[in-house]
């Protein structure tokens, strides 16, 4: 059966992007098909975000209770690991999407299950799970929002060796006894973490110096030193050349580079992501199938005047809040074009236009303890040019710390643009820093200017007073 419908806006993977450019464009009036080939609310729902994020809340806050005065006493037992992965699996509502579909349901938008295809200009061709098919023209746009998927690297033996990605990662049925984790970002330390705390002997393979090479270099001391001391090995100058695994099963042999063996019952590659778009039909529209999408701070894909490429597609901040950000922006924008509303799209700080993803992305790594950035470090920003100093200060040192554990360790760092003296980045490393970073966030993209910052009273006695001790250092 092939079926023929016109709607306004296509929009290709309902995960959180996807989901966001349909609702803005529903609320603007325009007939909405959405296409989704596996579960409505995409990887975030059921294989990284929320997954990930439920079995470290456990993980972070067993390690903080054992450091609170009588709590301490009585938590010092091991985490319940099934308990642990069956509030897992309630927050991936058991891996069906009944509640997304229901929501995108409310919105108006039309949800068509399969896999779709890009079929020339404004046309989407949807093969559905019966092998019927839809054939989608869009009157004004058509969005991208598929996202990525994780790469596992061509090394001899690793198809052959069943190696998880994080898909495997976060939806494990059990702790394997012996984890080997292969990569320093965040996939690779979050899951390093979260494995360790519930029960599994974890090695972290790094081929560089340190984790999270993105972040400042003092993030990956925090991090390392705490993984070790929760039991974890971690390698640094460390490459793998192949993989071993006898018929599929039992253990697996990691080789190393120069032959050395690491015996393990899972290995987890954590070492990179790729756009899902190499089978969605852009040769048809002249792009190169297996691309990222080059998009201007609209979303919309240089060289058309109908196609969107929003969230990690474009390759800006491979986040799901900047995908739901972006999603916000390309649904206003579709709108406000098919309404023939003038758009001030050089106003960087207009409804349509994405200039967070270039000033002020933030980003909160969920370890123990937690590292929190928005904008640029040190490093980046003295390789834009501009004349800046780096504020630290010894996040312990903060009354408020002392009274949320005990020993508590951490740092924080502003970069201070000393010409124009607004913040251009701030990180945290330290236990609950997470919860720090939207007022960065507000401070770095707001541009507010340092003089006003002292106005901005942190409570007492909570961490946030490292806003006044960061100023006072740097007033001297």
């Amino acid at each position: 059966m092939t079926e023929a419908v016109e709607y306004d806006v296509v929009v290709l993977g309902g995960g959180p992007t996807g989901e966001n450019v349909a609702e803005r464009a529903r609320a603007a009036g325009l007939s909405t098909a959405l296409v989704e080939s596996e579960l409505v609310g995409g990887e975030c729902s059921y294989w990284a975000c929320m997954p990930s994020k439920a079995l470290l809340r456990p993980a972070i806050t067993h390690s903080d209770a054992r450091r609170v005065p009588g709590v301490r006493e009585v938590v010092q037992g091991p985490l319940d690991t099934p308990a642990v992965l069956a509030h897992r699996d309630e927050y991936t509502s058991h891996w069906r999407d009944d509640g997304q579909v229901a929501w995108l349901d409310s919105t108006g938008a039309r949800l068509y299950r399969g896999h779709g295809r890009l079929h020339g200009p404004r046309k989407v061709v949807v093969t559905g799970p019966e092998g019927e098919h839809h054939v989608l023209t869009a009157r004004h746009a058509v969005a991208v929002c598929t996202g990525t998927r994780a790469v596992l690297p061509d090394l001899p033996g690793v198809a052959g060796a069943r190696a998880w990605t994080s898909r495997e990662a976060t939806s494990a049925k059990a702790a394997p006894g012996r984890l080997v984790v292969v990569g320093g970002g965040v996939v690779g330390t979050e899951m390093a973490t979260a494995w360790q705390a519930l029960g599994s002997q974890v090695t972290l393979l790094v081929r560089g110096k340190g984790v999270l090479p993105r972040m400042e270099p003092f993030v990956s001391d925090y991090i390392v030193e705490a993984l070790t001391d929760a039991g974890a090995t971690v390698r640094t100058g460390s490459s793998v050349e192949a993989l071993r695994r006898d018929g599929g099963e039992g253990p697996v042999t990691v080789i190393l580079e120069g032959g050395e063996l690491i015996d393990a019952d899972e290995v987890l590659f954590a070492t990179g992501r790729a756009p899902r778009t190499e089978d969605i039909g852009l040769e048809t529209v002249g792009l190169e199938p297996g691309s990222w999408l080059t998009v201007d701070d609209t979303c919309r894909v240089e060289g058309t005047d109908w196609l969107y490429g929003v969230g990690d597609v474009n390759h800006r901040a491979l986040l799901t809040h900047q995908g739901k950000y972006q999603g916000r922006i390309a649904g206003a924008v579709i709108g406000a074009r098919a309404q023939h509303v003038p758009l001030l799209e050089t106003d960087r700080w207009g409804a349509h236009s994405a200039t967070a993803d270039h000033d002020a992305v933030p980003q909160v790594v969920f370890t123990d303890p937690e590292a929190a950035a928005v904008g640029l470090t040190l490093a980046q920003a003295e390789a834009s040019g501009r004349r800046v100093r780096a504020v630290d200060y010894d996040l312990g040192a903060v009354s408020g710390a002392g009274l949320f554990l005990d020993g508590y360790r951490g740092r924080a760092r502003m970069v201070v643009d000393l010409d124009r003296e607004i913040l251009l980045g701030v990180t945290f490393v330290g236990p609950g820093v997470g919860e720090l970073l939207h007022s960065a966030t507000i401070a770095v993209a707001g541009e507010v200017p340092i003089d006003r910052l002292w106005h901005a009273v942190p409570s007492y006695p909570t961490i946030s007073e490292v806003w006044l001790r960061l100023l006072e250092t740097y007033r001297g």
